[in-house]
């Protein structure tokens, strides 16, 4: 499996704070073995989301992303629920 970042993703995650980007990149290695990880709580986004999925990072924090063709992933953006106002 593939990751790519959009900018918007990346330019968020920059802004975390040291202790989120920690947690973050640990719920992405979990991600990388198994997408579909129950600690992860995944699940599909609806409405004009339809097309998009997200994870938890925390209680607070998740990451929208998309499954692409050919085994490729790409992260749109990460954040509180206000994330979902900007794809």
């Amino acid at each position: 499996m593939q990751i790519f970042y959009s900018p918007e993703f990346v330019r968020k995650y920059k802004k975390l704070p040291g202790p989120l980007k920690d947690l973050a990149k640990e719920k992405e290695k979990i991600f990388r073995v198994d997408p579909f990880d129950a600690s992860l709580k995944i699940h599909k986004l609806r409405g004009r989301f339809r097309k998009f999925w997200a994870f938890s990072v925390n209680y607070n924090c998740r990451i929208i992303f998309k499954f692409e063709q050919n085994n490729k992933i790409k992260f749109y953006s990460i954040g509180g629920h206000s994330i979902y106002q900007n794809i």
